[in-house]
């Protein structure tokens, strides 16, 4: 059975960090680019970053780009996504996703999908 299990979120000060992390099961993780998408109430899922599977290329929202940062994990099938001086707007519900080999910007590109972790950020 595929899985992608989100954890590390929670309620945080504005200026704050977090660290989130995607366990993921079922599937060749090593073959697969894991991409972070975040969707808040109201408003559209917002693709956040993207790391291919040779971990080589990094991609990010212009709103998240000097404060994000993602990275995986081949021995322990896991990514990544820290996230640093944090604001009120990256308040979220944040998913991990997975696609062979190749980031998109199309969370509908995706294979696979967690349930998501919360982010909120206070002011």
């Amino acid at each position: 059975e595929v899985q992608l299990v989100e954890s590390g979120g929670g309620l945080v000060q504005a200026g704050g960090s977090l660290r989130l992390s995607c366990a993921a099961s079922g599937f060749t993780f090593e073959h697969y680019a894991i991409g972070w998408f975040r969707q808040a109430p109201g408003k559209e899922r917002e693709g956040v970053a993207c790391v291919s599977s040779s971990g080589g290329t990094t991609y990010y929202a212009d709103s998240v780009k000097g404060r994000f940062a993602i990275s995986s994990d081949n021995a322990k099938n896991t990514a990544y996504l820290q996230m640093n001086s944090l604001k009120p707007e990256d308040t979220a519900i944040y998913y991990c996703t997975g696609r062979l080999n190749y980031c998109s910007a199309y969370g509908s590109r995706y294979n696979y999908r967690g349930q998501g972790t919360q982010v909120t950020v206070s002011s």
